[in-house]
C-alpha cells in the first residue's frame, strides 16, 4: 500500500509540475480504487497544502490576488460549511460516482478549454457563486475542480496570474477540506497526518520532475493526453459503481 501511495503521488506531482494543476484530481481518482474517499482525501491534505502554498507565493504580490478574488474565497468557505451536496463519508452517498463525473467533466473541459468565452465582465456576480459550488463539491468529492478551474480560466488572466489564482483557490479549498475531515471523521478514523506527510515527499519529487519535463515537450500535446486520461479514469469510476 505504501508503494502504491508513493507512485500515485509521484504521478500526481509530476502532472502538477507540468501543467500547474491536477494533483488532487489524479491522486483522488487513483487512490479511491484502493481505499475509501475519506482516507484518500486525508492523504491529500499535506501534499496539496504545501504545493498549493508554493504555487500561490511563487509569484509574489499575494495580497493583490486576495483583494481581487476575496468573494471567490468567501464562497468556497461558505460552500464547504453549508454544502448542497452529500458529503464525503455519508453512507447513503456514493462519492466515487460524483468524483468520476467530475473527472469526466474536467477532461472534457480541458480538451475544449480554448473555446471558453471571456466572462470577466460578470466576475462580480460569478465569483461568489462559483466559489460556493467549488467549496460544496470539495467536501463532497475531496477535489476542487468544477467549476472553479474553468471559471478562473474563463477570466482570460495572464499565465502567471492564472497559476497564482489557482494556487490561492486550491489553498483555501484544501484548508476547508482539512477542517471538514477533522470535524467529521468516518468510522472514528482521524486524519493520519503521518501518512500525509510521507506522501509529500513523492509529490514534491514529482513536481520537480514535472517542472523539468515541462520545458522539453509541447504543453498542448501533453495536455491532450492528460485530459483524455482523466476522461477515461472518470468514466471508469462513473460506470463501474
Amino acid at each position: 500500500m505504501l508503494s502504491f501511495i508513493a507512485v500515485v503521488f509521484l504521478l500526481a506531482g509530476l502532472v502538477k509540475g507540468m501543467i500547474g494543476l491536477g494533483l488532487p484530481a489524479v491522486s483522488m481518482g487513483l487512490l479511491t480504487m484502493m481505499i475509501s474517499p475519506f482516507q484518500a482525501a486525508s492523504l491529500l491534505i499535506v501534499p496539496s497544502m504545501v504545493t498549493n502554498i508554493w504555487q500561490l507565493c511563487a509569484e509574489g504580490q499575494v495580497l493583490r490576488v486576495l483583494q481581487r478574488f476575496w468573494s471567490l474565497l468567501l464562497g468556497i468557505i461558505i460552500g464547504s460549511i453549508w454544502s448542497i451536496f452529500p458529503r464525503l463519508g455519508q453512507s447513503d452517498f456514493n462519492s466515487e460516482v460524483l468524483l468520476g463525473g467530475m473527472l469526466l467533466l474536467y477532461g472534457l473541459y480541458g480538451l475544449a478549454a480554448k473555446q471558453i468565452p471571456n466572462l470577466s465582465r460578470y466576475a462580480a456576480v460569478l465569483s461568489p457563486l462559483m466559489g460556493y459550488l467549488g467549496g460544496a463539491l470539495t467536501v463532497a468529492t475531496g477535489v476542487v475542480v468544477i467549476p472553479v478551474v474553468p471559471y478562473l480560466q474563463s477570466l482570460h488572466l495572464q499565465r502567471d496570474d492564472l497559476v497564482q489564482s489557482l494556487g490561492m483557490a486550491f489553498t483555501v479549498s484544501t484548508a476547508c477540506l482539512a477542517i471538514f475531515l477533522q470535524q467529521n471523521p468516518v468510522d472514528h478514523l482521524p486524519i493520519d497526518y503521518v501518512w500525509s506527510v510521507m506522501a509529500l515527499v513523492p509529490a514534491l519529487l514529482g513536481m520537480w520532475l514535472g517542472t523539468r519535463i515541462r520545458y522539453r515537450i509541447a504543453e498542448q500535446k501533453f495536455r491532450k493526453v492528460f485530459f483524455l486520461g482523466l476522461m477515461m479514469l472518470g468514466g471508469y469510476m462513473l460506470f463501474s459503481h
